[in-house]
């Protein structure tokens, strides 16, 4: 019985001892490697490009406006309210039903463009430019005389007159998003003049086939 008692404590001390000894090393923690690209996206109108470790990061795209960024959205309201204007007489003036679809679209964009760029320039502390404000050598407005003969024009004379003076404004638009685009830092201003650009030379592509 003793020497049971001793062989059965022995193997119990062995099993004690092999369930507490000293654990195995723990894995390394794992470590970050650089093995996925970052992407940058491209100003407008340029391309996107990979950037190094060092460079991704710091790489913060610049929400810093400049005096280029707060003159083109002023500006860009002035220009918009015109093109409403003109936008509006269509519905009671225009004989083509294709004029009439371009004008209302016109207002359905234009018209929340001038809110938004509203939003942003008080969010900048910046001022709203009034109703009626000045437009000096702003490229693709009408003259006052241009504007009075389209509120004159009826029928077959206004279409011709609202394409000649929509598609000179919207030039004069895609002039003001291609300075904003070279000169300006704010990223959301750049992307909204991109927007401003492509759309309007969309529409023109569209206008110059109604003249045809």
């Amino acid at each position: 019985m003793r020497n049971a008692l001793t062989v059965g404590t022995c193997v119990f001390l062995l099993v004690l001892t092999g369930c507490t000894g000293s654990p195995s090393a723990a894995p390394p923690a794992p470590t970050a490697e650089d093995t996925a690209p970052v992407i940058a996206p491209g100003r407008p109108g340029e391309e996107a490009r990979t950037l190094s470790p060092s460079e991704a990061a710091t790489a913060v795209p610049s929400q810093q406006a400049n005096a280029t960024d707060v003159r083109f959205m002023q500006n860009m309201i002035v220009h918009h309210r015109q093109a409403l204007d003109m936008s509006l007489m269509a519905p009671t003036r225009a004989s083509d039903e294709a004029i009439k679809r371009l004008a209302s679209r016109i207002n359905q964009v234009q018209g929340p463009e001038i809110a938004m760029m509203t939003d942003w320039l008080k969010s900048q502390g910046q001022q709203v430019p009034e109703h009626h404000a000045a437009h000096q050598n702003m490229p693709g407005m009408a003259t006052p005389e241009q504007l009075a003969g389209l509120k004159a024009a009826t029928g077959t004379a206004f279409d011709e007159l609202f394409v000649q003076l929509m598609t000179a404004h919207h030039q004069g638009a895609i002039v003001m998003s291609t300075e904003e685009i070279t000169k300006g830092s704010h990223l959301r201003v750049q992307e909204i003049a991109e927007d401003i650009a492509v759309s309007q030379a969309a529409e023109i592509r569209r206008m110059r086939q109604l003249l045809k």
